[in-house]
């Protein structure tokens, strides 16, 4: 008999981990503190997302089309019932969120790469996770928005998932590599998307008339957000998106605002070339923060926890060019004030950041032998 996740103590989620420390554990030294770290499970193929089951399960994401459960370090086989998956480029199974009531409904969210005439556009989808003594499977899986413009192109699907306070969830769409798209407010590429937890629009969105743009549609101007958070801070919604050579950036989506690609941008065309009207122009918005050179920005998360409190509000990106975990310091109102990189080179591609509810931190590799990496303070600190 098939039986819902429960909503038991994740309290177990620090005993599970503390069982699974291996020889590759390892101390580094930060600016304010030492940090331990710790493989959880390794094995996966270009892990994409994780999320925190309330028994402290782990539920990932590989790229290649799978999802999987980490308990106590043991990786699952794949769950069932994922529909099918554009695995192309870029393209894939992607991010992955909890329904806020999860314990109860085993509901969840998911981004992926979906096939369909013309080629493949990026989907997000609802599902009820199901485990039962033989594995897990998804059920009642609804796709809640589909890209309307599917391409060829492998490149640049975003994706990460936001689940609001009041309910509604935000999902960040890439341009597809295909630049104007992003500047179409008939056109989901290049944007970020708001809408209820059934698929419906919310009728306070900025376009939601349908008379000046697509009702779902939040904000444009966006390359390809491959972070994004709710930051308790400001009390927001938060992005972090590739740019070209010198032109990553964190964004503020405000709703009904255009953050500027390709029109303005601060970064240049990889043959060097200039993109657009500079990094200024009348009617589009200026980036919060921006890496020059280029960081490759991938998942982010805004820390709240115990464990580290001296990070308490600053915000935790993953890099996958340098290899790194980037650490922008805010001061109480959110503003950024500066930067930390750290484990610079140590574990490869960092393709995700994701804070437990025990306050620990953890990372994801992008690689064909994937690992799930464990932050905790050091009994050196």
């Amino acid at each position: 008999m098939k039986r819902r996740v429960g909503a038991l103590s994740f309290g177990l989620l620090a005993m599970l981990a503390g069982s699974c420390l291996t020889a590759s554990a390892k101390d580094f030294k930060t600016e304010k503190f030492t940090i331990s770290t710790e493989t959880i499970a390794g094995n996966l193929d270009h892990p994409w997302s994780l999320a925190f089951l309330p028994d402290g399960t782990l539920l990932v994401t590989e790229r290649v089309g799978n999802m999987r459960l980490v308990t106590n370090g043991k990786v699952s086989e794949p769950i069932a019932n994922v529909p099918k998956v554009a695995v192309m480029g870029q393209g894939g199974l992607l991010d992955v969120a909890l329904a806020p009531d999860f314990p109860t409904s085993g509901k969840i969210y998911f981004t992926y790469s979906q096939p369909g005439k013309g080629g493949a556009g990026t989907a997000l989808a609802s599902a009820k996770l199901v485990r039962d003594e033989d594995g897990a499977s998804l059920e009642d899986v609804s796709v809640l928005v589909s890209m309307n413009r599917k391409s060829r192109r492998e490149q640049h699907f975003g994706s990460r998932i936001v689940v609001a306070p009041d309910g509604k969830l935000f999902v960040t769409m890439g341009e597809r590599g295909q630049q104007r798209r992003a500047q179409d407010f008939r056109d989901h590429a290049g944007s970020v998307l708001r809408i209820n937890a059934d698929g419906s629009i919310p009728a306070d969105n900025p376009f939601a008339d349908g008379k000046r743009g697509l009702p779902e549609l939040w904000s444009k101007g966006h390359r390809n957000p491959q972070g994004a958070v709710w930051d308790p801070v400001t009390q927001s919604l938060w992005t972090v998106e590739h740019g070209a050579m010198g032109g990553d950036e964190v964004n503020q989506p405000q709703p009904g605002k255009n953050y500027g690609w390709p029109v303005i941008t601060y970064g240049k065309d990889y043959s060097g070339a200039k993109i657009g009207k500079g990094s200024a122009a009348e009617g589009y918005e200026q980036p919060l923060y921006y890496w020059d050179p280029s960081i490759a920005p991938s998942g982010a998360a805004v820390y709240e926890g115990e464990m580290f409190p001296e990070w308490q509000g600053d915000l935790l990106v993953g890099s996958l060019k340098f290899e790194l975990l980037s650490r922008l310091d805010r001061d109480e109102k959110g503003a950024i004030k500066g930067e930390e990189r750290i484990f610079d080179g140590e574990f490869g591609r960092i393709r995700d950041v994701r804070v437990a509810p025990d306050g620990s931190v953890y990372l994801l590799t992008d690689q064909s032998n994937g690992e799930i990496i464990r932050l905790t303070r050091s009994r050196q600190t």
